[in-house]
């Protein structure tokens, strides 16, 4: 088997991996990718090749698989897959990098130390994602570890576009707006610029629209602004985030209703968004969407709403639009949630052609008399951040997915 480069997304819950054969040294491509979740409960790790076929299926009944363990399983069975020294590098999402980490970088451990000071602004991912990191240099010292931030494409944003209303003093200690889903939107450029290249070099605003979900202005494939802030509660509803918030909610939540800090975060990033504004009927738009209640309906009007009124706010940083590209879990197979976002936007001269949006994959998806270039573009986060494994690790290297 060729060399390969193994990706790992590493959250709470669950590890999602995926491995990608290096063919000759110009490209990448994907030979199998598998999850381990249901972390902290039920571990079950899987794997499937391209195709689809399962390879590996295994669960522990019992809470008793340790993350290491698990995270050892994962390169374990990958390397039972590889000829010996074929697996030679790993690559990892991070979600924050802060203000001084704009590209990937080989994981060291100056720059572990550095990830460590930004937990607090991301406190939710940011430890999950640099464990894994720290547990392969313990097992395989010799493995060369890449860490891809999902802030860096924002890194091209004007400064008048990060900046908070607030003293100097907090910007100065990293308060600002950084964005993320950075490798999607960065994925997303690149694919345009293959398909559609005279639409890539205009102004386009990307739809990341999963369980967490933000938008992304893009001019000449650089970001210009995003939804996303400081944080990636921050923006669009979300399935159990709150997205934008009134500042003085936070301070009511606190000093009226008594909540503590904990508290505070455990309701705006778990138990709001989607699955707040359903009563509890579910975070995952599928289950809404098919639901006749209410506050399911309320839950998908205000989602659509959210991201139909900040289309219109990003088209002001961009000073107009040209395109608009839906992606991700909900923007690539909710063809209903598509519909009620382009049916806001007829203002700016979107019109959706009905039948093509239905379509098993869908691509372009606006009539040729729109205004705007409506077009459904799946993301590949994993595909990006092998490619940038195999960039920092072979420089020389021209890779193409």
């Amino acid at each position: 088997m060729a060399d390969a480069v193994l990706t790992l997304n590493a959250g709470s819950s669950s590890i999602k991996f995926s491995l990608f054969e290096i063919d000759g040294a110009s490209s990448l491509r994907l030979a199998s990718q598998g999850e381990v979740e249901g972390i902290g409960s039920a571990p079950h790790f899987s794997v499937r090749d391209k195709a689809g076929t399962i390879l590996a299926d295994q669960t522990w009944p019992a809470p008793h698989q340790a993350f290491e363990s698990l995270l050892e399983g994962v390169i374990g069975w990958t390397e039972t897959h590889l000829r010996e020294d074929s697996l030679i590098a790993v690559g990892h999402r991070v979600v924050h990098g802060g203000p001084d980490h704009y590209r990937p970088e080989l994981a060291t451990p100056d720059l572990l130390a550095a990830l460590d000071r930004l937990t607090p602004l991301a406190p939710l991912h940011e430890p999950h994602n640099v464990a894994p990191i720290r547990a392969i240099a313990a097992a395989r010292p010799k493995l060369p570890q890449v860490a891809c931030f999902d802030t860096a494409f924002h890194h091209t944003m004007p400064a008048v576009a990060t900046r908070f209303a607030l003293p100097r003093e907090y910007e100065d200690a990293g308060v600002r707006r950084y964005g993320f889903h950075g490798l999607s939107y960065e994925y997303i450029a690149g694919r345009l610029r293959e398909i559609a290249p005279d639409l890539a070099r205009g102004r386009v605003i990307a739809a990341h629209l999963g369980n967490g979900a933000s938008l992304c202005a893009m001019h000449d494939g650089h970001s210009v602004d995003t939804t996303m802030g400081f944080t990636a509660l921050d923006g669009l509803v979300m399935g159990t985030r709150s997205g934008n918030l009134d500042p003085g909610v936070i301070l009511y939540l606190q000093e009226e209703r008594g909540l503590t800090a904990k508290q505070v975060e455990d309701l705006l990033y778990q138990r709001s968004g989607l699955l707040g504004v359903s009563g509890g009927i579910a975070s995952d738009m599928r289950t809404l969407l098919d639901s006749d209640a209410v506050q399911a309906k309320e839950a998908v009007e205000l989602f659509v709403f959210r991201i139909a009124r900040e289309v219109g706010a990003l088209t002001s940083s961009l000073g107009g639009l040209d395109g608009l590209v839906f992606s991700a879990g909900i923007g690539e197979h909710a063809p209903a949630i598509r519909e009620m976002v382009c049916a806001r936007l007829g203002w700016l001269g979107v019109e959706l052609d009905q039948v093509a949006n239905r379509q098993a994959k869908p691509n372009l998806i606006s009539t040729p008399k729109s205004r705007i270039d409506v077009r459904v573009i799946p993301t590949d986060e994993e595909a990006m951040i092998a490619r940038h494994t195999l960039d920092v690790v072979r420089p020389k290297s021209s890779v193409g997915t």
